[in-house]
């Protein structure tokens, strides 16, 4: 069954990871997403993580679902056929999803004379028109200095390119948002984000400026403690690491009952003068909690902890590495209807994500691979385009597109 967006086509021009990850969205809600790329590969073609082979595992993971068309787009006639991919006519088509400015021949005001309801997305670094990427705009916002264990006094970066994954989903929406307008009043529009902004706006969203303007003391690093209520890790008797939570009332509670440790807490808000039942002030007594609820979890180890937070409904999880969690998670395995085990030329079958939600009226669509570089070339310049098979080869013989199924061809021949 088609997707809930099938029918509208999306061109993408992109690299790394915020436009990628917006274009594999729409695709896997059923949009023809078109990514064109240069003849040798996008700028994120051999990004890490690899494959045994060496191809690139990122890449595939977020171009999964799309078409993809390679040109040589430094050639005047490479320029004037992604100029006519993206403004190419129909309804549901003449969207451009982008975070390469390019001034002169790709910008919108150029685009839009070739279709004067074009739609353009276009992410920027910041407002300044710099480049920026998640990992010089977190530390920008100041967010690695409240990140990693209490008393270390370097900053500490994450793994984890929220920045860009957000600003993708921006995007995404946007396209959407974007296309009903059109819908409804018949008319393009530009649409411009910037990753420091995608940022710093979630920054203002969380309370996170308004306590650094209004309060006098910065926050500072907390390790695995939750800021603001009671959450923390602790070591098991055989060695592993749990995290447990006690943010909310019921949570808190449940903790304290299920370690029997009700008649120190009792204790500790006497001594204090505290109210336990406050999340603050769980926050402002974290340490002495956790020294009440550390020989709790010392003595016992972490698979029975497990079963005994299970039947009490408790909120917790064990520390994994990503190897360990693929190993054993049934949520990263086909198990869950998420996934499905595809096997992707050059790289091998292992579990792969198709979209996250669930659309009662629709069935759930099975993903599809990410396509070998310029696989398409030959029926989007058919399809969208409008060209014939002599202009098509002529293309191919002058080097100005290419694909990589005909570079195996004759170099099998």
């Amino acid at each position: 069954m088609p997707g809930i967006l099938n029918g509208l086509r999306v061109v993408e021009g992109s690299a790394f990871v915020a436009v990628p990850l917006a274009g594999m969205t729409l695709a896997q809600m059923g949009a023809d997403v078109i990514r064109f790329d240069r003849l040798e590969g996008g700028l994120d073609s051999g990004r890490w993580p690899l494959a045994p082979s060496g191809k690139s595992l990122f890449w595939a993971g977020l171009n999964k679902g799309k078409r993809s068309l390679a040109v040589d787009m430094s050639h005047p006639e490479g320029k004037e056929l992604i100029t006519r991919t993206i403004t190419a006519p129909g309804d549901d088509a003449g969207v451009f999803l982008t975070n390469l400015r390019v001034r002169g021949w790709m910008d919108y005001e150029t685009l839009s004379k070739h279709r004067a309801d074009l739609i353009m997305v276009t992410l920027l670094g910041d407002r300044q028109g710099r480049p920026q990427v998640d990992y010089t705009v977190n530390p920008a916002l100041g967010i690695p200095d409240i990140t990693g264990p209490e008393g270390h006094d370097a900053p500490v970066a994450n793994a984890l390119p929220a920045w860009d994954l957000m600003a993708g989903h921006m995007c995404a929406s946007s396209v959407l948002a974007a296309e009903r307008h059109r819908l409804r009043k018949g008319v393009g529009q530009e649409v411009v984000l910037t990753l420091k902004d995608v940022a710093a706006a979630t920054l203002g969203h969380l309370g996170m400026i308004g306590d650094a303007v209004l309060n006098e003391t910065a926050r500072t690093k907390s390790g695995n403690a939750l800021y603001g209520a009671y959450g923390q890790d602790f070591l098991c008797a055989d060695g592993r690491r749990i995290m447990v939570i006690g943010l909310t009332g019921r949570q808190w509670s449940g903790l304290v009952k299920t370690t029997g440790t009700q008649t120190e807490m009792a204790e500790l808000a006497r001594a204090t003068g505290r109210d336990l039942g406050n999340e603050g002030v769980r926050w402002e007594l974290r340490r002495e909690i956790t020294e009440i609820l550390t020989p709790w979890f010392a003595a016992r180890p972490a698979a029975v902890i497990g079963e005994i937070f299970d039947d009490a409904k408790l909120t917790w999880s064990e520390f994994r590495t990503v190897k360990e969690a693929v190993e054993q998670d049934p949520d990263l395995s086909p198990d869950n209807p998420v996934f499905t085990a595809l096997a992707q030329e050059g790289l091998g079958t292992f579990p792969v994500p198709g979209h996250a939600a669930e659309f009662s009226a629709l069935a759930r669509e099975a993903p599809k691979p990410a396509p070998t570089l310029g696989s398409h070339t030959e029926e989007i310049l058919s399809e969208v385009t409008g060209l014939d098979d002599t202009e098509i080869a002529r293309l191919f013989d002058e080097g100005i597109v290419g694909s990589s199924a005909r570079r195996t061809l004759y170099s099998a021949a």
